[in-house]
Parts: structure tokens; C-alpha cells; sequence
């Protein structure tokens, strides 16, 4: 009985966090404190926005950065995913890709764009491949780690019941047990693939992040922001139809 008006408070709390950030956003350049240029007040967001719309780019600059992200998060989790459950179930693979995983690792994405470049050109396979990097490495050990974690009593029933070969223990016993775990670094990804759309996208390849450096270019904050949240925007939707899919994939577990 008291759980409701304990959420009712909860999000009380929240939409007065949000409206005292935006009067203060807003009281920030409108007292002089900061020039307009430098910062613009949320007010003046929603007509650039409206300017982008009209104009075409709005759409035009999302339909891109979406079709670099898509493409970018699907091999970068993909490839990411399989290669770090094929790590965790394997002691010998896992062995033979430390020093490698230890090397390339710490590299940050943003440091591949001049390879990038020269393999790819300024092209849409410039900013999938940065965009992969970024997602690669935190499917990689999310899959690892939850195969990692997976009950080995769990294992040695299913070798009880003859299930002894790699794909066998891999689709009766170790994904099941895996993938609570593997989704949590899928969602994780899905945030940091937003980051290395920008990151690419600084390249020069059309999209989100292109459109932000043109309009810092020439001080059009406001433009900026509007782009700042339509990631933002992006993100929370993909967020939350990723929650809805993992909540149905896991409803055996409830």
C-alpha cells in the first residue's frame, strides 16, 4: 500500500530536479552571467529546432547518424558478443587473446578514425567501423563474463545428461544462464554507441556530429543543443524499447 505514494513522491522529486535545472539554464545567459552565444537559454531551443525541421536537416542528419549507429552497434555487438562467449567457454582461446585484449583495449575509438580514413574514406563505412570499435569491447566482456558466470554445477548436470559437446552446452545450459548478463553489456553498449557516433562522425562523415561541428563553427549554440538532444532523444527511446524486448526475453525468470 505504500509503494504508490512513495513512487508518486519519487517522481515529484524528479520533475522539480528537471524545472529548477531548466530556470537556472535559463536565468544563466538572461542575467548576463554568460553571452547568449556561449550558452543559449532553453527557450530559445524549440524555434531552432523548428528551423532545422523546415529546413529538411533535421531529418535528413538523423536518417544518417541512425543508420551508422544501427549498423555500427549490430557488428560491434555481434562480433563482440560471439567472440567473448566463444573466450568464456574456452580456457585455451581466452589464453591466447589476453595479450591482445590487454593491447588493443585501451586504444580509444576516436585513435582508429585516421586508419579509418585512409581504409574507408570519408564514407558511411568510416563511421560503422568507429562505431563497432566502441560497441566491440563492452559486448566482448559482457559475454565473456556472463558465460564466466554461469553455475558449473549447472554444467556438469547437462554433461549428466549427455549434453558433453561445445554447441550442445552452449544452447541448453550456458546462453539460457548467460544471457541476463549478456543484455546488461548490450544495454551499456547502446549508450556508448551514441558516443562513438559523434566521435565518427567528427571525421567529416554527414550525420549528428557533423552537423554540431558546423554549427560550432559559427557559435549557433542553439543548433547545437538542438542536436545535443536529439541524441538524447534517441537514446531514451532505444533505451527504453530495449527494456521492453529484455523483459520479455527474461520473463522465465519472474
Amino acid at each position: 500500500m505504500r509503494a504508490r505514494p512513495f513512487k508518486t513522491h519519487s517522481m515529484l522529486l524528479s520533475a522539480l530536479g528537471l524545472i529548477a535545472f531548466l530556470l537556472i539554464w535559463e536565468s544563466v545567459p538572461r542575467l548576463g552571467l554568460v553571452n547568449n552565444g556561449l550558452l543559449p537559454p532553453p527557450s530559445a531551443i524549440p524555434a531552432a529546432f523548428m528551423r532545422e525541421v523546415r529546413t529538411g536537416l533535421w531529418i535528413e542528419y538523423v536518417g544518417l547518424s541512425l543508420s551508422h549507429y544501427v549498423l555500427g552497434f549490430i557488428w560491434g555487438a555481434g562480433l563482440g558478443t560471439m567472440l567473448g562467449v566463444l573466450s568464456g567457454m574456452y580456457r585455451g582461446l581466452d589464453d591466447t587473446l589476453a595479450w591482445v585484449v590487454r593491447l588493443l583495449r585501451p586504444i580509444p575509438n576516436l585513435a582508429w578514425a585516421p586508419f579509418a580514413i585512409i581504409w574507408f574514406g570519408v564514407e558511411q563505412a568510416n563511421a560503422i567501423f568507429i562505431i563497432s570499435i566502441g560497441v566491440f569491447w563492452i559486448a566482448f566482456f559482457a559475454g565473456a563474463g556472463a558465460i564466466r558466470a554461469v553455475d558449473r554445477d549447472l554444467v556438469e548436470v547437462a554433461a549428466a545428461f549427455g549434453f558433453n559437446s561445445g554447441p550442445e552446452r552452449l544452447v541448453k545450459v550456458l546462453l539460457p544462464g548467460a544471457t541476463p548478463g549478456i543484455l546488461v553489456g548490450l544495454r551499456t553498449a547502446l549508450g556508448q554507441a551514441w558516443m562513438a557516433v559523434v566521435a565518427a562522425e567528427l571525421s567529416g562523415v554527414t550525420g549528428l556530429g557533423s552537423r554540431m561541428m558546423q554549427a560550432s563553427s559559427l557559435l549557433a549554440t542553439d543548433i547545437v543543443v538542438v542536436y545535443m538532444l536529439t541524441m538524447a532523444m534517441l537514446y531514451g527511446i532505444m533505451d527504453v524499447g530495449f527494456i521492453f524486448l529484455q523483459n520479455r526475453l527474461l520473463q522465465w525468470k519472474a
